[in-house]
């Protein structure tokens, strides 16, 4: 497993990591610690989640899940964990949001749940417009000074958003941002990207397989149907093109999964996206795009297949 630097930090993450969104929902207990130790076992070292995981308001459900495997396995010095705060956790009127008293409520839940005394990567899951910036500094200057969490990054940021926060920041500030990215969607290449390799911070892509639209869905849709409605419009809307990327990948050879991960790991700036495996199998599916090149002209096929926007504000303006 390849490790590379979190931005401009000293730590070191693998250049898969490893998301947890399924854990509770969708997969067992049983089956998420099954695919942590094999993630741990093949060097995937960056674990991904948030206290609203698991979908059941307040519970933490995922949150809890991965505590109770840190606490099993010991092995909690040899992952990077990161977590996340902003999304609802009651019914009350601060329950939610990035103010500093639900930043300091919602990092004491978290380190309850996972089971543990600090948080390696904080990050904060959706800009909050009604809280000012030195407010939300104020809040993880304090939870960094007392020990309780370690780097601070974002997710679902603006590229505006990125420089406000680094410019209100007194220390490190962020060092991370989690964004849509992936080869059917590729807006963030307009202003976030680079705004996060700007300000040196990583880049970690979700939905790197667009909902499995990247993922062979062609090839399943006709054994068992295109998944959920939200999959079959995003099939839909992107027919023409997934039908040549498809047929592409079978011209390189590689499933087209592993082919999504790899074009993500070629991207300047990018860390690693996440994966969200439900299973062993497809984990280990995963882990094949670590092996992938893609060279010049392969690149550029995929870009002829799935444009991007290019940059800003050439984009969008004279």
């Amino acid at each position: 497993m390849e490790h590379t630097h979190l931005g401009r930090t000293g730590l070191r993450v693998s250049r898969l990591v490893l998301g947890t969104m399924n854990f509770g929902p969708d997969t067992s207990e049983e089956d998420s610690h099954a695919i942590m130790d094999s993630a741990l076992a093949h060097g995937i070292n960056f674990f991904d989640t948030a206290n609203i995981y698991g979908w059941r308001t307040g519970e933490g459900w995922t949150e809890r899940i991965v505590g109770r495997w840190l606490e099993k396995s010991g092995r909690r010095d040899d992952v990077v964990l990161a977590t996340k705060v902003y999304e609802p956790m009651g019914d009350g009127p601060n329950d939610r949001g990035l103010s500093a008293r639900h930043i300091r409520q919602q990092v004491e839940g978290s380190l309850r749940r996972l089971r543990t005394d600090h948080i390696d990567l904080y990050q904060a899951h959706h800009v909050d417009r009604h809280t000012p910036w030195e407010e939300f500094w104020q809040a993880m200057d304090t939870l960094v000074a007392q020990g309780k969490v370690l780097y601070v990054g974002s997710s679902n940021f603006a590229g505006w958003h990125i420089a406000q926060a680094s410019a209100a920041a007194k220390g490190l500030g962020l060092v991370s941002e989690q964004h849509l990215y992936n080869l059917a969607e590729r807006t963030a290449e307009l202003e976030v990207l680079p705004a996060a390799r700007a300000h040196g911070l990583g880049f970690i892509p979700w939905s790197p397989l667009h909902g499995g639209v990247l993922a062979g869905i062609l090839r399943k849709s006709r054994r068992r149907g295109s998944g959920s409605e939200i999959t079959a419009k995003r099939l839909a809307d992107n027919r023409e093109r997934v039908e040549a990327y498809e047929a592409f990948c079978d011209e390189l050879g590689h499933h087209p999964a592993t082919v999504g991960l790899a074009w993500l790991l070629h991207q300047e700036g990018v860390t690693g996206p996440i994966v969200g495996p439900r299973t062993v199998a497809h984990l280990e599916q995963s882990l094949t795009a670590l092996d992938v090149h893609l060279g010049e002209s392969e690149l550029a096929r995929l870009d002829e297949i799935f444009p991007g926007p290019g940059p800003a504000p050439e984009a969008y303006a004279w």
